[in-house]
């Protein structure tokens, strides 16, 4: 079987208050999985479990190497997920407010979801 590119979307997401690159990827995640429906797959290819689905995950942030991969992961909804951190993204003084978070950094990372299908 053969790996067909189906979908490529892309997401961002902002840790405003703490510079928490993992909390600003599982938004960019979140981000791009709400500008994506799948109807296509399902209606024109007749695919039937999500679960079957291959994801490229790319994330691009500050200081990647500090990323909870693990907990990343987790934003993904379905599918088997090739996860790559690179560096990238922003990060900028912000505010602190010690309620919402350490420090005073914003930090924004960008998630590319790339979804493929065993045809």
């Amino acid at each position: 079987m053969a790996r067909q590119r189906y979908i490529v979307e892309i997401g961002t997401g902002a840790d405003l208050h703490g510079g928490d690159v993992t909390k600003a990827a599982q938004k960019a995640i979140k981000d791009a999985v709400s500008h994506s429906c799948l109807c296509g797959l399902f209606d024109i290819m007749n695919f039937t479990d999500p679960n079957q689905m291959y994801i490229e995950l790319k994330i691009a942030c500050p200081h990647p190497e500090t990323i909870k991969r693990e907990e990343v992961l987790r934003a993904v909804p379905f599918g088997t997920v090739d996860l790559k951190v690179v560096g990238g993204g922003l990060s900028v003084r912000g505010l602190y407010l010690p309620e919402l978070g350490e420090g005073d950094t914003i930090v924004v990372a960008v998630a590319a979801l790339t979804v493929y299908i065993d045809k």
